[in-house]
C-alpha cells in the first residue's frame, strides 16, 4: 500500500507520498502561498531533483489537484494512477478530548473535529479544508485522521488540570492538551527500539526542540505530561512564542502600551520568544549560535535562558515520574544544535549525565550521544511525523 501523507496549513500543504511496506519515502514537497499571489508547488521524488512551479491555487482543492497531478506525472511522477493510493492521512491538530487515538474520517468524526475549532482556530480549520479537498478529489480513498493532541490524552487529571474555577472545564473544557504528540510517540518508541528495551519499561523525555517547542514525560509506554497547554503558547520559550509567563503581563502591557488582548496575544505568539529576547536578532538558531560564538549579548542572552526553561522542564518531569531512563532531542534544533544539548546537559549532573562529546557532533542519526558510564541514557532520535501519520493509517484501513 501507497500512503499520502497530507499536512495542511492555512495558506500551505506539505505531501509525502510513503511505500507502507519499505517504509521509503517516495516523493514530498509543499504547495506554498494557497489563496496568495505567487503561489508555488516545489516537488521532489525519491533521489530527484526539485521542482518549482509557480501557479495559482485559488484553493486547497486546487492545491490537492496539483499534488495528484506531480505524483502520477509520466515523467517524474511516482505512481501510474491514483488506484495506486490506497489510504491519505491527515494530520489534525487539536482533537480535544474527543479522540484519544487516530480515526477514519467519516462525516460524524469531520463534525466532532469540528467542534474543536474554537480550541485551534488557526489549525484546524485548513485541517478540515484539506481532508475536504482530498475526499472531494478522491472520494472512494480511506482517509485517516491524526491527533497532534492524541498521544497526551493518557494523562491524569492532576497533570492536565489548571488552577480555575472548575466550571470552566465543565463549559468550555479548559485544560492542558498538549501537542507535537505525533513526534512524541514516535520518539520515545523508537528511543526504546534503538536501545533493546521494553517501551513499557522505560521513563522517557522527549525534547521537541523546534520553532515551536515541547517536552513530554512518559513513563511505561504512557504519556504523563507534556508542557503545551490548552494552546501551543504555553511551555518552553520557543523561536517567537513566549512560553511560561506570568498572566498579569497581558494586562500590564495593555494598559503601557495602549493595546487590546488580541494586540498583545499577537505579541506572545509571533514576537516573543529568542525573536523577542535576542532584541529580535533572530528566531532561527542558527544564527543565535553563529552570536553566541562570536560573544553577542543579543545573542548570549537568548541561548542562556531557552537552555534554562529546556533544563528546568527536564528536571520537573524527573520528579513527575521519579526518576528517568532516556533523555531524547528530537525536530530541528533537537536534532543539529550541538550547543543546545551541551548547554542543556550541563544542568543534569545530578542524574549523572556525562556527554560523549564526539557522538554529540554527528547528525541525522539515531544515537547515544553519553557515554557507557552515564547513569542516564541521552539520545539524538531525528522525528519521522510524517511516517508516524503513514503507520496509523495503515493499522487503521488494512
Amino acid at each position: 500500500m501507497k500512503v499520502l501523507v497530507i499536512n495542511c496549513g492555512s495558506s500551505s500543504l506539505k505531501f509525502q507520498l510513503i511505500d507502507a511496506e519499505s517504509e521509503q519515502c517516495l516523493a514530498k514537497g509543499i504547495c506554498e502561498r494557497i489563496g496568495i499571489d505567487g503561489s508555488m508547488i516545489t516537488y521532489a521524488r525519491e533521489g530527484g531533483e526539485k521542482e518549482r512551479k509557480v501557479t495559482p491555487m485559488p484553493d486547497h482543492t486546487e492545491a490537492i489537484r496539483l499534488v495528484l497531478e506531480a505524483l502520477t506525472n509520466p515523467k517524474t511522477g511516482v505512481v501510474a494512477s491514483l488506484e495506486e493510493i490506497g489510504a491519505v492521512g491527515h494530520r489534525v491538530v487539536h482533537g480535544g478530548e474527543k479522540f484519544a487515538q487516530s480515526v477514519v474520517l467519516d462525516r460524524e468524526v469531520l463534525a466532532a473535529v469540528e467542534e474543536c475549532n474554537d480550541l485551534a482556530p488557526l489549525h484546524n480549520p485548513a485541517n478540515l479544508i484539506g481532508i475536504e479537498a482530498c475526499r472531494k478529489l478522491m472520494p472512494d480513498t480511506p482517509m485517516v485522521g491524526v491527533f497532534d493532541t492524541a498521544f497526551h490524552q493518557t494523562m491524569p487529571e492532576e497533570a492536565y488540570m489548571y488552577g480555575l474555577p472548575y466550571e470552566y472545564y465543565q463549559k468550555y473544557k479548559v485544560r492542558r492538551y498538549g501537542f507535537h504528540g505525533t513526534s512524541h510517540s514516535y520518539v520515545s518508541k523508537r528511543a526504546a527500539e534503538v536501545l533493546g528495551r521494553p517501551y513499557e519499561d522505560l521513563k522517557i523525555i522527549v525534547c521537541h526542540l523546534g520553532n515551536g517547542a515541547s517536552i513530554s514525560a512518559v513513563k511505561n509506554g504512557r504519556c504523563v505530561d507534556t508542557s503545551m497547554g490548552l494552546t501551543p503558547l504555553e511551555g518552553l520559550m520557543m523561536g517567537t512564542r513566549s512560553g511560561d509567563i506570568d498572566p498579569a503581563i497581558i494586562e500590564f502591557l495593555a494598559n503601557k502600551e495602549e493595546r487590546n488582548i488580541g494586540e498583545v496575544m499577537a505579541v506572545l505568539n509571533k514576537k516573543s520568544g529568542v525573536l523577542g529576547l535576542s532584541d529580535n536578532l533572530s528566531s532561527d538558531f542558527r544564527d543565535l549560535e553563529d552570536g553566541y560564538n562570536a560573544g553577542d549579548p543579543n545573542a548570549v542572552r537568548a541561548m542562556k535562558a531557552y537552555c534554562y526553561r529546556v533544563a528546568k522542564y527536564i528536571g520537573s518531569y524527573v520528579a513527575a515520574m521519579n526518576g528517568v531512563d532516556v533523555i531524547c532531542f528530537t525536530a530541528g534544533i533537537g536534532e543539529n544544535a550541538p550547543l543546545v544539548r551541551t548547554s542543556v546537559c550541563e544542568y543534569l549532573g545530578y542524574l549523572g549525565v556525562e556527554l560523549d562529546q564526539e557522538a554529540n557532533g554527528k547528525r541525522g542519526q539515531d544515537i547515544a550521544i553519553t557515554t557507557p558510564e552515564s547513569r542516564t541514557t541521552v539520545m539524538v532520535i531525528p522525528t519521522n511525523e510524517e511516517l508516524a501519520i503513514a503507520r496509523e493509517t495503515v493499522r487503521l484501513v488494512k
